[in-house]
């Protein structure tokens, strides 16, 4: 699909701010001929197909993190004008001190752009929302700890009532925190929730949820987190969660989790769920069909540890990140790389075209894009490489494009924070406008926000006027394009009944949407025995997506799903039995074991969707059902084929751990079947796991092997084989010169200058320094040694030490010296910046091939989610904005010793990966105090970089 650039906006007035508040100029697009303003011009590029126009802009409103559509068509939109004001807390920033809002726009003459703004709600406990959904007069706000409903109960676009639905959710003022419902096409609310717990909510019926992880959320508010405990159906729930509610508050349903966070999700016409999620490495964002029961992968199993403290030496960011190695995580879905995705939806109609029907709309604030993606099903999964740039204020194609050029060219600071659709099948893209995204920051002080329409080129699409007073009206709300309008329409039917059944099934056999045909048949089991009957019949449809979406349909509505799963068992979709396999969950072995084996008769020894989805079956019922998939598949481990391999891959009871043994020793298996033993037992967390592990150490053949079963021993000696075995801990050799400065720097009874010699000494020798570091985090240097320091440290050959001293031993010279204005103005010379790098920064941060540190962030990507004035601001203000995971605490344990780094695992056993990139394990036990400091990453004027340097510097980050 050809893209050909449609529109150009401007509202920059010079300087870094984007919009004069008191001009409020609205501007009027036409695709005709593009629109330019006073300052840079401001690019939207789309498929030469659509047209895009400026909808809406403030001061209509204001910092928009997400909309929604009602059935007039109207878009509400939910604001954070008080975005996190504890930091962004500069003069003269827009503030609302009676709370954040809710703001209806509409447009009343049909001319295809806002004229009327009206504030639904201003409220104390709205603070920076970050969910909106309308579900006719109720408009349900996610803002943590609560998701509230306002009522408008007189129709005069006011609320009259406001009830705490939910609450109990972490993450106050925190974009990892709650996201919008939306409610699915069985009329419940789904919604989702990021990893900055805990999450302890209990639902109306009393159900109690109580998820935490190792992230402690990066905010004051949350000043340290829960680990994860066993919520009431007995599972422990970890990172963020996908979630799902009855409208009456109860019900609620944990249906996967484990992502880092996913800013919202959208749930299609057929129930499939489909999410973004961040990383926290600017490499590996993601975009990915959720299957129900998943674990994502984010953190450990239990939460307890991050991704670094797991990634494993032969993995890569992508891998270790999503745990893609581990038995019992979903495939990580299409990785988008760098950036900073949002909302997003399913686009379902073919009022845009036909060719746009079925496209998932994704949007990356961090790449200034709304994705397009064309999802087609896969084995039990789906393939979402087909990708376009549905709406991209840079095109898609930017490897010449003069990235540091970027200062005073605002299409940077298009920021889609939502995408969705409405009533008349155009798509809404609310547009929080700003030079920087991500780390809780924000440069835009106006609260300047912009919507966008994408419209067909060439037509009007108007707003239907909807009756709920007909069943033709009913029927047209069900259809709507706009995903949340539908439930209105799916409630009236359902009220009426089997007597609309006529109607119903008329307008299914009429329609030539697949998805308005889900939909119908979402709705037949709820119009009496008739509409059940009817959904019932459509279990042998030739179409598997009918076949499968019946399946669900039919199993919303019951408590026993063993007649229904018996049915579709043979099923020949693999996705259909995909579906079979995850409801039986939560069914004992006894009823469900022969359906079971049949579906693992089914799997083919490759679809990993289809593995998990078994797993997810046979859960709990690991042990008893290994010995049953033996006798089915063969008795003899060095004989097993893919299928019984991945099976007790996947499954690992401590039954299979001979068989698993034998199989990493034999030498005529490949390297990676040894492996794939290996990683099995790993995950056995039993004491007979961890002796066969010392067995294949001593006994293997392949050093590969016994090389990685001692790293296995190591790393599990911290958390789940913790005092099953001792590890011997390698002690750091120290020259004698070393331990001679070393004694005579703490000895009582040396003179003061010899003292002082030691200690500059130890400065400029690499291990020597490193000795120092601790002692200064405890503050056990008196302040004549840290002068001492500070004057040698900085000659030490080693570059990490020289970086690091400046947490430490920091120099005269303030950063408050440097200009940033005046470092724009400077051109910057990308090979002198390469060398800058490597001198500065190239120890702890990777960047290409420049440099493979990873001690801090990789800054590969960096570009795409910082234009030039940001990234200055962040080298030149260090502490201003801390990316999530490397907040260092200094640990400081009984022994009077401290470790200082970033936390990595959170349990019996904490590990902490240290100023020189070392992982650390501390006995919890042993930990007096946890104490948040500054960030490692030391400023310029530390470093003793001048204005040209930090010039040079960001035109080779921004290349």
């Amino acid at each position: 699909m050809k893209q050909t650039k449609v529109l150009s906006l401007s509202h920059a007035t010079g300087g870094s701010v984007p919009w004069l508040a008191g001009l409020a100029t609205v501007l009027l697009l036409a695709s005709s001929s593009p629109l330019s303003g006073p300052g840079s011009p401001d690019d939207l590029v789309l498929p030469k197909d659509l047209d895009a126009s400026l909808w809406a802009e403030s001061p209509m409103f204001y910092n928009p993190t997400c909309i929604d559509v009602d059935y007039k068509g109207r878009i509400w939109v939910a604001e954070a004008v008080n975005y996190r004001n504890f930091k962004n807390n500069s003069p003269g920033k827009l503030s609302h001190p009676e709370g954040d809002r809710v703001v209806i726009l509409e447009d009343t003459n049909g001319d295809g752009k806002a004229d009327k703004s009206t504030v639904f709600v201003q409220d104390k406990d709205l603070q920076s929302p970050v969910g909106i959904a309308v579900l006719g007069n109720k408009v349900v706000v996610s803002s943590a700890p609560s998701i509230l409903v306002y009522t408008d109960e007189d129709g005069d676009d006011k609320a009259d009532k406001k009830e705490v639905f939910l609450t109990g959710f972490g993450g106050y003022d925190h974009d990892h925190s709650l996201h919008s419902v939306v409610a699915g096409p069985d009329s419940r609310w789904y919604f989702n929730v990021g990893n900055a717990g805990p999450h302890m909510v209990t639902d109306k019926a009393g159900w109690a949820l109580r998820s935490g992880s190792v992230y402690v959320g990066g905010t004051p508010y949350n000043k340290e987190n829960k680990p994860a405990q066993v919520s009431d159906d007995g599972r422990i729930w970890t990172g963020g969660l996908a979630l799902r509610v009855d409208p009456d508050g109860r019900g609620l349903k944990v249906l996967a989790h484990n992502f880092r966070n996913a800013y919202e999700f959208t749930v299609d016409s057929y129930g499939n769920i489909w999410q973004n999620d961040n990383d926290d490495e600017v490499a590996s964002c993601r975009t990915t069909w959720l299957m129900e029961t998943g674990n994502a992968g984010f953190f450990s199993k239990d939460g307890t540890r991050t991704w670094r403290a797991d990634q494993r030496p032969d993995q890569n960011i992508v891998t270790a990140h999503w745990h893609q190695e581990d038995p019992g995580v979903i495939p990580s879905g299409h990785i988008t790389g760098s950036g900073a995705p949002t909302g997003i939806a399913f686009y379902e109609d073919n009022l845009l075209g036909p060719g746009y029907r079925g496209m998932l709309l994704s949007a990356d604030a961090g790449r200034n894009v709304i994705f397009g993606f064309k999802p087609s099903a896969s084995g039990a999964g789906f393939d979402l490489s087909d990708r376009i740039d549905f709406v991209s204020s840079l095109g898609q194609s930017t490897e010449n494009y003069r990235w540091d050029a970027l200062d005073g060219d605002k299409r940077k600071w298009f920021r889609p924070s939502d995408v969705a659709v409405g009533t008349d099948g155009a798509v809404y893209v609310a547009d929080w406008y700003d030079p920087i995204v991500g780390g809780h920051a924000m440069h835009d002080t106006t609260g300047y926000g912009r919507i966008y329409r994408v419209t067909p080129k060439g037509k009007s699409l108007p707003v239907p006027k909807l009756n709920f007073e007909t069943t033709q009206g009913q029927l047209q709300a069900l259809l709507s394009p706009a995903v949340n309008v539908r439930s209105i329409g799916f409630a009236k039917l359902a009220e009426s009944g089997a007597k609309v059944l006529p109607d119903v099934i008329r307008a299914f056999e009429k329609s030539g949407n697949p998805y308005h045909k889900a939909r119908i048949v979402w709705l037949l089991p709820h119009l009496g025995q008739p509409g059940k009957a009817k959904a019932e019949a459509l279990l042998k449809n030739g179409d598997a997506q009918l076949r499968l979406v019946a399946f669900r349909a039919l199993r919303s509505v019951t408590d026993d799903v063993v007649p229904l799963a018996k049915l579709m068992v043979n099923d020949k979709s693999p996705a259909v039995r995909r579906e079979v396999a995850l409801s039986l969950r939560d069914v004992p072995l006894e009823k469900s074991r022969d359906l079971l084996l049949t579906l693992a008769d089914g799997y083919d020894g490759k679809d990993r969707w289809y593995l998990e989805a078994l797993g997810s079956g046979m859960d709990r019922k690991e042990q008893a059902i290994y010995p049953l998939l033996v006798n089915r598949y063969g008795k003899d481990p060095l004989q097993w084929n893919n299928r019984m391999v991945n099976l007790a891959w996947r499954l690992h009871p401590e039954a299979s751990i001979e068989a698993f043994t034998k199989r990493a020793l034999h030498e005529k298996l490949t390297y990676e079947q040894q492996n794939q033993a290996l990683t099995a037992l790993a995950f056995v967390p039993e004491k007979t796991a961890a002796a066969a592990m010392q067995q294949i150490e001593k006994q293997a053949d392949n050093k590969r092997i016994a090389d990685k079963a001692t790293w296995w021993l190591s790393f599990r000696s911290g958390n789940d084989w913790a005092g099953f075995y001792e590890v011997k801990k390698q002690a750091e050799e120290l020259s004698e010169d070393v331990k001679k400065w070393r004694q005579k720097m703490s000895a009582a009874d040396v003179p003061a200058a010899e003292q002082e010699a030691a200690v500059a000494a130890l400065s400029r020798d690499p291990a020597g320094a490193k000795l120092l570091f601790p002692l200064a985090a405890g503050k056990r240097l008196s302040p004549r040694l840290m002068e001492v320091i500070a004057e040698n440290i900085y000659a030490n050959p080693d570059q990490s030490v020289r970086v690091l001293a400046g947490e430490y031993f920091p120099g005269n010279k303030s950063a408050g010296a440097l200009s940033i204005p005046g470092i724009l103005g400077l051109e910057g010379n990308i090979a002198n910046g390469t060398r800058v790098f490597s001198a500065s920064c190239g120890s702890c941060h990777k960047m290409g091939t420049v440099s493979s540190a990873d001690i801090g962030p990789d800054l590969t990507s960096i570009k795409n989610k910082l234009d030039r004035r940001a990234l200055l601001d962040a080298i030149v203000h260090p502490d201003a904005d801390v990316m999530f995971g490397y907040e260092p605490i200094m640990f400081t344990m009984k022994d009077g010793s401290t470790v200082y780094g970033f936390l990595q695992s959170d349990a019996d056993f904490v590990v902490v990966k240290d100023v020189t990139g070392k992982k650390v394990t501390l006995a919890a036990k042993d930990i007096v105090s946890r104490e948040k400091t500054r960030t490692l990453m030391p400023d310029p004027a530390t470093l003793g970089l001048k204005e040209q340097q930090l010039a040079d510097l960001v035109a080779f980050l921004m290349k």
